[in-house]
């Protein structure tokens, strides 16, 4: 149950996307539902942003493993792509403090470029400093996101929208629900430091407008 409630924040600037960077224990990527709801909506009652128009459909890609992600704006290249699995409490795991270089995929919902939301996890930062995605700032509506996949293939997603939400009000159903398409969701930290916590969310959402050949 949330503790509190505070409207989520879709970001139209860098500053919504702060950046201070000092230490961090850990980042929460949400629960993830028993039954995820068949249709999703945004916290506080806002429509949910309609997926990037393309010049034509993108045909789902079959399931494969996820073994590196590009997401140039951001400077980030890395891999190979940690599975994660579920905390103990319910909570999507997240890599380790050890692995803060590297991003990590849900390995119980679908595969980037499989109908349906396939969820990146990454830390900004750690106690060790700034990690994989301490330049999400960068990002902007329009950006591509690559996955490259161990069939060889390379999904490529357009980044429609970013949020920034408190934890306490993350969008469960928003980020892990069904969709009718391929989808991308990279979570991070954010917000302004607090006890050595980053009280926020930062979730880009991204859909499947190309698939690449090896």
């Amino acid at each position: 149950m949330n503790r509190r409630r505070h409207p989520s924040r879709t970001a139209a600037a860098p500053a919504l996307l702060l950046a201070a960077l000092v230490a961090l224990t850990g980042c929460s990527a949400g629960a993830v539902p028993e039954t995820p709801p068949a249709r999703i909506s945004q916290a506080g009652g806002t429509p949910t942003p309609a997926p990037a128009k393309t010049a034509g459909p993108v045909k789902p890609l079959a399931r494969s493993l996820p073994v590196r992600v590009r997401v140039p704006a951001a400077g980030v290249d890395t891999g190979p792509v940690l599975e994660l699995g579920l905390a103990a409490d319910g909570t999507v795991e997240v890599p380790s403090v050890a692995d803060a270089d590297r991003i990590g995929w849900y390995g119980k919902g679908v595969t980037p470029g499989e109908t349906g939301p396939a969820v990146l996890i990454g830390h900004f930062d750690t106690a060790r400093g700034p990690a994989v995605l301490k330049n999400v700032s960068r990002v902007r509506v329009g950006d591509e996101i690559t996955v490259s996949r161990a069939d060889g293939t390379t999904a490529v997603f357009r980044v429609r929208a970013l949020e920034q939400v408190d934890k306490d009000d993350f969008p469960t159903a928003k980020v892990y629900g069904d969709t009718r398409g391929p989808e991308l969701r990279l979570v991070t930290c954010g917000g302004e430091l607090t006890d050595g916590h980053r009280p926020d969310n930062i979730i880009l959402y991204a859909d499947l407008v190309a698939a690449r050949a090896a």
